[in-house]
């Protein structure tokens, strides 16, 4: 452990240690096999109170820091990501509003989620990922309301979720000038949720699309003014890549944990596994790159509580620790061995798991685009 943790940081971290080794892991391997997370296995993460801990006091949430949030939320991706950023999408969704929405719109979504209550991001579609301002679906407005067709892919929480944040086109032909975000509850008119993916690995998470077909929303339901979604969710993006980011060290973490104590107790020639070199060499760039994620995400996280935005850092960081991320997992399944490529071990869990941070909250190749351009703007001013 590279930081150092307030004692208030500390009790913390043991809570959600606690409630996530004794009532949430014994459960991780079968959901994982089911691709669901069984709805009775959220109320250990409800009552720890984890999708309140971003929300700020007034609103009724619990006001914490994001340095803290982080700690928090990489002890529980170590027993498993996908729970973890179940919770985390509330704040992914919470971001847009509290970025540019109004006080009025920030209560009813605290509101709508206090009572164990989720939260979803909707902006991917099918041919709209990275190239977000290509997106089809539509937002037009008829008297007083305005009426959302299209549909989300890709969409965490899509069909669990009690309120939507959703981006539409309000002029088509803008392009991302023309995109406008949306607070919509759940059970509005012609608002659903369609086919689950069947994930390689993330499995725990709830990931859908969301379909709307005439949906009708208020005025009062966009969030900022008309046409500025796509800044609003750019900068939302930026602090969320930074964030999800803290996952990635719980996973790194926990693959380091299981690799070192399988090569101390695995025995080869014998002589433990963790006494030949080139073993020690394994986990050794493990924990270098472990140790230097958590402290590039700390860093982070408290420039963001310093109310910066991280438009570089975010995608510095994202990159760095996901990148790592597949090299950590890959050599704990190395060192294992053959049994590192079986079910009844961890550790081929992690790897799964690991690769969709490379693709979420922007792809790893568009982050070394925006991070060349900022050097490009950044060297020329110079």
């Amino acid at each position: 452990m590279a930081l150092l943790y307030t004692e208030e940081q500390k009790e913390l971290i043991k809570a959600v240690h606690d409630v996530a080794e004794n009532q949430i892991k014994p459960h991780v391997a079968a959901a994982d096999e089911a691709g669901k997370t069984p709805d009775e296995l959220w109320k250990p993460g409800f009552d720890l109170g984890l999708h309140l801990v971003e929300i700020p006091e007034e609103f009724g949430g619990l006001g914490l820091d994001y340095e803290t949030c982080a700690m928090m939320f990489e002890e529980l991706a170590k027993v498993d990501a996908a729970y973890a950023d179940t919770f985390v999408t509330n704040f992914v969704a919470f971001r847009n509003i509290h970025l540019k929405g109004t006080s009025e719109q920030a209560q009813h979504f605290v509101d709508m989620t206090i009572d164990n209550g989720f939260a979803a991001f909707c902006l991917t579609e099918a041919n709209a990922g990275s190239d977000v301002a290509g997106m089809k679906s539509t937002a037009v407005l008829d008297g007083d309301e305005y009426v959302l067709n299209g549909t989300k892919t890709f969409i965490t929480n899509g069909s669990i979720a009690s309120i939507y944040v959703i981006f539409a086109k309000t002029d088509p032909e803008a392009r991302g000038h023309g995109i406008t975000a949306f607070l919509v509850d759940r059970d509005t008119s012609g608002l659903s949720a369609g086919a689950h993916e069947n994930k390689m690995g993330f499995r725990l998470s709830d990931t859908t699309e969301v379909i709307m077909d005439n949906v009708r929303v208020p005025k009062s339901a966009v969030i900022g003014q008309p046409g500025e979604g796509m800044s609003i969710a750019l900068n939302a993006l930026n602090l969320s890549r930074a964030f999800i980011s803290t996952l990635g060290v719980g996973i790194m973490q926990r693959a380091l944990d299981e690799a070192v104590t399988y090569a101390q107790q695995r025995k080869q020639f014998g002589k433990r596994l963790i006494d030949f070199q080139m073993v020690q060499s394994l986990l050794a760039d493990m924990a270098i790159k472990t140790e230097a994620s958590r402290i590039m995400v700390n860093n982070c996280m408290r420039l963001m509580d310093q109310g910066d935005l991280v438009r570089g850092e975010g995608a510095i960081v994202k990159t760095f620790v996901t990148d790592a991320m597949q090299e950590v997992t890959s050599n704990a399944v190395q060192v294992f061995g053959g049994y590192g490529f079986s079910k009844d071990y961890p550790v081929e869990k992690l790897m799964r798991d690991a690769k969709v941070f490379q693709i979420f909250e922007g792809t790893n190749q568009i982050q070394r685009m925006t991070i060349a351009k900022n050097l490009d703007a950044e060297y020329r001013q110079g």
